[in-house]
């Protein structure tokens, strides 16, 4: 199978980026956002690409950075939050390891803050975050081969609940002991993980983070 070794997808501030990272680190692959593809591409932050140039100028942006990235990475790649707006983008993710990587409303306005720069949620973020989820779930779930929720719980086990929904337990290279590790108890689960549940009708269960 080409393409990526996952695909991770899921909102805003879920943890895409951090626990990206760590699953790159444990499989021994490498680690691509396509939203840092884009800043690197335009020399700007993507907050400024929304104001300067509005969304569906950075949609066609994005639309062709995960053409491009899905095309050439073979490790860990991350999606942005609204990537999935997008029905080809979720025709090419058909078939490939994608994960979703879920929190609710409460977790998500304590982890993205009011004062970050999310051109999304810049009024009423915690409304604007039940819109756009309203909007995206279905999408995540449809593209979702599996579904981890990450409330209250440390990158660390996010990255081991992805290993394990997608059965790579074989190839990746042991992770430090959740109950030795002092960032798994009242850390900042602010790119946590969870347990895995199965997405429907797969049989499978299911930094700079992603801003749009």
């Amino acid at each position: 199978m080409s393409g990526p070794r996952i695909v991770l997808v899921g909102p805003m501030g879920v943890g895409k980026t951090t626990v990206g990272a760590l699953l790159a680190e444990r499989l021994d692959t490498d680690y691509r956002d396509t939203d840092a593809d884009i800043v690197a591409a335009e020399g700007r932050e993507i907050s400024d690409i929304f104001f300067d140039e509005g969304e569906r100028h950075f949609r066609d942006l994005e639309r062709e950075a995960v053409r491009t990235a899905l095309a050439e990475h073979r490790g860990v790649l991350a999606l942005g939050g609204g990537a999935v707006l997008d029905k080809d983008t979720r025709e090419l993710l058909a078939d490939l390891p994608v994960v979703y990587l879920s929190m609710e409303a409460n977790e998500a306005v304590r982890r993205t803050g009011l004062g970050l720069a999310r051109p999304l949620l810049a009024i009423n973020p915690r409304q604007q975050w039940k819109l756009l989820m309203e909007e995206r779930r279905s999408l995540y779930t449809e593209v979702a081969r599996a579904v981890v929720p990450t409330d209250e719980r440390a990158p660390e086990e996010v990255a081991e609940a992805v290993i394990e929904a997608l059965e790579l337990g074989a190839e990746a290279v042991p992770g430090p002991d959740p109950s030795t590790n002092p960032t798994t108890s009242g850390a900042d689960p602010s790119a946590g993980a969870g347990t895995a549940g199965t997405a429907p009708g797969t049989g499978t269960a299911p930094g700079k983070e992603n801003q749009a």
